[in-house]
């Protein structure tokens, strides 16, 4: 399994991070550049990413190998054991029940294969949870919102239409690509070719089309493009080149699989409603969202679904018809503390949970807050937020990229090279770190090492070609770049 080493390291409960702050040199190879020493870097992210839910989300989207998940099929010994669960609790009988109207690109073996990508669906729990539950609610959740998006929507006594009179919660998956639309017609490409950060991190193709496709009706280049980024180790161009996949093979199933287990910070992943893995924010419960099938309405399309003002609109009364029909007939049960509908939930994105202390978000953005031991003032890092950007948390590498402004997404960004260590002669390869003389350190001058020099009252140092006398006693971090309350600029002596 793909699993992101940092973020489980960054979680664990045991973890102390120090107060560590990037200290920025000028990069000896570009004379308005600067570099950073990428352990300050990775601890500044750690600095961020330490809550256990960071952990959970790495986890839930840890991905197999496709050269494994193609060999997976009904009934084989060597299939992951997520997979054998969800054979166990939903059996072919239960997908032939639920698929009768179904377009023939989805079977049970893909069905079977988009599982075994994603090891945390219907995956084991250790602290006591019932796996098997959670799995079963997993699917019929799944294909709740399955016989809305992609459902034939035909009433029960529709003896033309419907001559077997299935249940419309009976009729999930019929439509493999978006009604109207066919492969080589180019659609829904608002935005490609525009000169902005999306289009540089995923950037459409020529002559194709990002419409609705697979169970949950993938569209957009900005979702085709994350999406073949997990399905193929970072690649986002696969999918961008050949969207076509997402209707023909087993990512059509796959790409529900994958939306179920993506948070979309503020919003929670679906799977972690449903297993309570999430706990909802003070702001959440204070605007009636918590545990149940409502949720995830909120989740899949709030904005327009949920809210007093669609209490009786089709789409979010369909859906909860569905889940009420599919539940009952499976039995899951519904707790007390949950809620099938939505209509008593804010929409979350008329949520507003900015300075929230008990929310996380999932996307960096660099960071305006003002350093003035920074050259420039410029912070030099990113930080979380609660909107889409360039950068993701959930994405091994991204907070490197993100302060490296990597799809130059941020405005007026110094230019930031990454380093393993700082040089030490000057050059490419060397120099101080801090950019200073390379011509030898005059006597009794102490050359500044951020997070090492320890400085008394009345030391001399040297940083960045300038020196300073400490007149306070300054901490280790408190790196000399201009006179303040620690340092006073002095002049260099000579030799």
């Amino acid at each position: 399994m793909n699993i992101p080493q940092w973020l489980l390291a960054a979680s664990a409960a045991s973890i102390t991070l120090p107060a560590l702050a990037v200290n920025p040199q000028p990069d000896p190879d570009n004379p308005t550049g600067y570099i950073l020493l990428r352990t300050e870097v990775q601890v500044s992210e750690a600095a961020q990413t330490h809550d256990p839910m960071y952990s959970a989300w790495a986890n839930a989207l840890a991905t197999a190998p496709n050269s494994m998940v193609e060999q997976i099929d009904e009934g084989l010994v060597a299939n992951p054991d997520n997979v054998k669960r969800a054979e166990r609790v939903f059996s072919r009988g239960d997908w032939d029940f639920l698929t009768q109207m179904a377009a023939p690109e989805y079977t049970y073996q893909r069905f079977l294969q988009a599982i075994g990508k994603f090891p945390a669906f219907c995956g084991d729990y250790g602290d006591g949870r019932d796996a098997d539950a959670i799995c079963k609610r997993s699917i019929i959740t799944a294909f709740a919102h399955f016989a809305q998006e992609t459902g034939g929507h035909v009433a029960k006594d529709n003896a033309w239409d419907n001559p077997l009179a299935l249940e419309e919660w009976q009729q999930a998956l019929v439509h493999v690509r978006e009604m109207g639309w066919s492969e080589g017609q180019e659609g829904y490409t608002t935005g490609c070719g525009q000169n902005d950060w999306q289009n540089r991190r995923w950037p459409c193709a020529a002559n194709q089309g990002y419409f609705g496709r697979g169970a949950k009706q993938l569209s957009y280049h900005f979702n085709y493009g994350p999406f073949s980024e997990v399905m193929f180790a970072g690649d986002a161009t696969v999918l961008l080149n050949n969207p076509a996949l997402v209707a023909d093979s087993w990512l059509n199933l796959a790409s529900a699989i994958w939306f179920f287990l993506t948070p979309q910070a503020p919003k929670p992943a679906m799977l972690h409603v449903i297993d309570r893995t999430w706990v909802p924010s003070q702001r959440e419960i204070d605007a009636g969202i918590g545990y149940g099938f409502g949720t995830t309405i909120n989740i899949i399309n709030g904005g327009i679904e949920c809210g007093e003002q669609n209490k009786t609109k089709g789409q979010p009364v369909n859906r909860i018809r569905y889940w009420e029909g599919l539940a009952a007939h499976y039995q899951i049960p519904i707790e007390a503390d949950e809620a099938n509908t939505c209509w008593q939930q804010t929409p979350y994105g008329s949520l507003n949970l900015n300075g929230a202390t008990d929310v996380l978000y999932t996307n960096w953005e660099a960071s305006w807050k003002y350093h003035a031991d920074r050259p420039g003032g410029v912070s030099f890092e990113c930080n979380l937020v609660g909107y889409q950007t360039a950068y993701s948390a959930l994405v091994p590498g991204d907070y490197e990229k993100c302060v490296t402004n990597f799809y130059g997404s941020h405005a007026n960004w110094p230019e930031v090279r990454i380093v393993d260590t700082l040089p030490t002669d000057g050059g490419a390869g060397g120099g101080t770190g801090g950019g200073d003389t390379g011509s030898g350190t005059p006597s009794g001058i102490i050359v500044w090492e951020a997070g090492v020099t320890q400085a008394n009252v009345g030391d001399t140092v040297i940083h960045q070609g300038k020196c300073f006398t400490a007149q306070n006693p300054p901490g280790v971090w408190e790196t000399p770049t201009q006179s303040n309350w620690f340092w006073k600029e002095v002049s260099c002596p000579v030799g």
